[in-house]
Parts: C-alpha cells; structure tokens; sequence
C-alpha cells in the first residue's frame, strides 16, 4: 500500500518540523506558506534538522514548497494546518482548504489549545476534520494528540492515529473536545500552583523549578500521576486531597502576579526577565539542556 499524501500548511517552527517527521517515516510532503521567507528557507531547515538528529538526509527530497495553497493540498490525503494560534484565522484557512481537497481527505488543526469545534464548525464536511495537537519540538516530542469533536467520524480518528504511530509518534486520543486538550490542561494546573506558590511568598521562582525537576519531576517520565496514585494507593490519595486541595490555588482567571509581569514589560526570555532574570548566556545554556536532554530520551526511546 503507497504511503497517505501529506500537505502541511505553515512553515514556521512546526510546520516544518512536522513536514520533516513524516518526510523521514517516507510520506511525500507538500508544505505552503503565505510568509515567502519562511516557506523558502523550509528545505535548508529540513535538511539542518535531519543532520542535527542523524536522520536519513535524502528525507528532504520528498518534500516539496508551493507558494499556491491549492497546488499545495489538492493531491493531499492528509492536510495538517500550523498556523498561528489566532481563531478567525484558522477558520478563514480551513474554509479555503476545504474547497481544493477531495471529500475523503482528512483535514487537521496543529493548535495548541483552541477548541477543534471552533476551528471547524463552518466547514461542509466535518465529520473528516479533527485536531492533532504536536508538541515543540516536533522532531524531539513523541506525543502526538488526536482530537475529534462531535462531528468527527470514528474512521477519522483511527485514521489519524494510525498515521502518526506509523510516523514514529506516540498518538493519544482525546475523547472530548475541550480548551488545552490532555497535556496543556495538565502542564497548566501545575504552572497555575508554580505561580500561586511565588505570588503568595510560599517559595521563589528558582525554588518551584528545583523541587519540581529534584522531586517527582524525575518520576514523571516513567511514572503518571494516576500510576503514582495507584501505586500509592487511593485510600492516600484521598486522605492527601481532603488536606491539600482546599488550599490549593482555584481562581478562575490568570494570577494578578501574571498580569502584573506582563503589564511591566517582564516577558520571560523575550526580555531578559519574568519570574526570574535570564542573562543572554543562561538562556542560551537552558535551551541547550533542554534539547540534550530531548536528543538522549530519544535514543532511549530508538
């Protein structure tokens, strides 16, 4: 049986990472761009990228720029859209999409957070449209989760989960359409407690980072939060919840602290400080670890 066609439209830092995972796993890859610079320099990057990780390098001849969206996704039997995270957008792409593929080509949405059912809802066929939430980066991350909304037709999904586990990823089906999906949900409730924890003087910045990554952050990759709360027990689990929960932070909305760091111009990295001060070289030196570290857990993995 040929390998499923693949269109990926948006060339910026997933987009191509995406283009070059399913290039390696031997799909031919389309990839558009309406940024001419971005969709340009895809191939080189592509190419960078698979040297960086050792990958086969003749990957990138199957992967193929187009300036037009339609020349782009109209032999397609996959599109994956990696715009940016703005709704009116996505929507506006889909509903172009929608009018140069077949009526059996899966469509998806690479979004990090926003509902699959907002993205979709104008589309005329939608029980083929779904969303497949990738992880930065692409090439490092294996999770790949499968979203559907109450439109999207069981073949679609198992479609979609055996094309990414055929890739090398690891799909996780996501069974309701909800903001955030499973991970950032997940990822969220921890940052939204990180927070709370400086906000409230509990701790520093650096403090939170350190227990986490000197603590369970070291189980996390062999050992979830639900195997954890078996292994311990759930008679524990609940006695621990009846003393912890009550004052763990639930507001709603974001932390004033948060929005405080923001309106101050203190962005993180962007600008040298959020929660904690970032000299050019510190930032640099974490970026690396954290690809080293990614590099050596897929070897692992391999």
């Amino acid at each position: 049986m040929s390998k499923a066609r693949i269109a990926v439209v948006g060339a910026g830092l997933m987009g191509h990472g995406i283009a070059q995972v399913f290039a390696v796993a031997g799909h031919d890859v389309t990839i558009t761009d309406s940024v001419v610079a971005s969709l340009d320099s895809a191939k080189a990057r592509i190419a960078a990228g698979l040297k960086d990780l050792g990958d086969d390098p003749r990957a990138v001849e199957r992967v193929t720029p187009h300036r037009d969206l339609a020349d782009a996704v109209r032999d397609a039997d996959y599109v994956v859209e990696a715009v940016s995270e703005n709704l009116p957008l996505k929507q506006a792409l889909f509903a172009n999409i929608e009018t140069h593929v077949r009526p059996d080509t899966i469509l998806a949405s690479n979004t990090s957070v926003i509902p699959i059912t907002d993205i979709m809802d104008g589309l005329k066929r939608r029980e083929r449209a779904l969303g497949t939430h990738w992880w930065n980066p692409p090439t490092l991350v294996p999770l790949v989760e499968v979203i559907g909304t109450q439109w999207t037709s069981p073949q679609a999904i198992a479609w979609t989960m055996d094309l990414h586990a055929a890739a090398g990823k690891k799909p996780a089906h996501v069974k309701k359409d909800v903001p955030g999906f499973i991970g950032n949900r997940l990822q969220h409730a921890l940052w939204r407690e990180a927070i709370s924890l400086v906000e409230r003087g509990i701790c520093d910045a650096e403090t939170v980072d350190t227990v986490i990554k000197a603590a369970f952050g070291r189980r996390l990759a062999v050992l979830g939060p639900l195997e954890n709360a078996d292994l311990v027990g759930t008679d524990l689990t609940l006695a621990i919840h009846r003393t912890v929960l009550p004052d763990i932070d639930h507001r709603p909305g974001p932390s004033p602290y948060l929005e405080k760091l923001v309106a101050d111009g203190k962005l993180g990295f962007k600008s040298g400080e959020g929660f904690r001060t970032w000299t050019p070289e510190q930032q640099a030196a974490l970026r690396a670890n954290v690809v080293q570290h990614l590099k050596k857990a897929r070897a692992d993995d391999a």
